[in-house]
């Protein structure tokens, strides 16, 4: 998808929706468990690897390799 960036790169506040998640089928698997589905709104909280970010009502921490996975459009920065 044109314009998607790996998770991690997401600025603090910065919002972005899931474009795909990729890896092997294990992971790809794990993540989807996590709510990594294509179009779903994520907005980190803090950058880095890992990252942390707000997902479905959750904060979740994400490792490197796991972040590297899921790719987003970013949408918004939240003020």
């Amino acid at each position: 998808m044109h314009g998607s960036i790996p998770l991690h790169l997401l600025a603090p506040g910065e919002c972005g929706r899931v474009a795909s998640v990729y890896g092997d089928a294990d992971q790809v698997h794990r993540l989807h468990e996590l709510g990594f589905r294509e179009g779903v709104e994520v907005r980190m909280v803090q950058s880095g690897l890992p990252c942390i970010i707000h997902l479905d009502g959750s904060r979740l921490c994400i490792r490197g390799a796991d972040s590297l996975c899921v790719l987003v459009s970013p949408t918004e920065v939240a003020a």
